[in-house]
């Protein structure tokens, strides 16, 4: 707990985290969604940007892209539930499809934070609006503790996620992303584990890249 009352955030944040983020919609349903961290650095700047961002100084940001079920919930109730998940099968059903559950937190969740969100920052990219937040714990808590190892299959399923979902955006080759996505469908074939591969096989058919071949 901080001085003001804040939480701390129930573990460390350097670069881009990758996360999954609960927020409360109006059909009372937690949405699921993936969600970059971006931590700040030394200079109070924060990862990802040269030049910082304006509000809270030192916080860790998140960008939402277009009009998401995030940024809709975002907007009317302030908050959401930000977590650190281990099974790779509720990263891609986060990142891309519309999941939704009746309670926050996944079991999936080594640990979890309750965020208050501050808009801070907004623009656009081609034809697609952006907004920029910055996330301040109020409330968290570790679930499981372990030792975690390196596994490559698991970061191939995070970086197909990226890719998968830049096709058809304006500014990105959607050949170039299909090449992208087969190549990682080779790592997670080669150095992932049946969670992983089950993982990329959920991603392949939401998005039917390979018809695209």
């Amino acid at each position: 707990m901080t001085a003001d009352g804040a939480a701390d955030w129930p573990v460390d944040l350097r670069g881009v985290t990758e996360s999954v983020v609960a927020t409360l919609g109006p059909n009372d349903l937690w949405n699921l969604a993936a969600l970059g961290l971006h931590a700040p650095t030394a200079d109070g700047a924060d990862a990802g940007r040269s030049d910082g961002a304006e509000g809270l100084p030192g916080a860790v940001r998140a960008r939402t892209w277009g009009r998401t079920r995030t940024r809709r919930n975002f907007e009317a109730r302030g908050e959401g539930v930000v977590q650190f998940v281990t099974d790779p099968r509720d990263f891609v059903d986060a990142a891309a499809t519309v999941r939704e559950e009746p309670d926050p937190v996944l079991d999936s969740a080594d640990a979890w934070a309750r965020v208050a969100v501050e808009r801070v920052r907004s623009g656009s990219e081609g034809d697609t609006e952006w907004v920029d937040w910055h996330l301040r714990p109020t409330e968290a808590a570790v679930e499981h503790t372990g030792v975690r190892t390196i596994n490559r299959g698991f970061g191939a399923v995070v970086e197909a996620t990226v890719a998968a979902s830049r096709l058809d955006v304006p500014g990105y080759e959607s050949s170039a992303l299909v090449d992208r996505l087969a190549c990682l469908e080779s790592v997670v074939d080669r150095c992932g584990g049946a969670p992983e591969r089950e993982a990329f096989e959920r991603l392949s058919k939401v998005t039917g890249w390979r018809d695209r071949r």
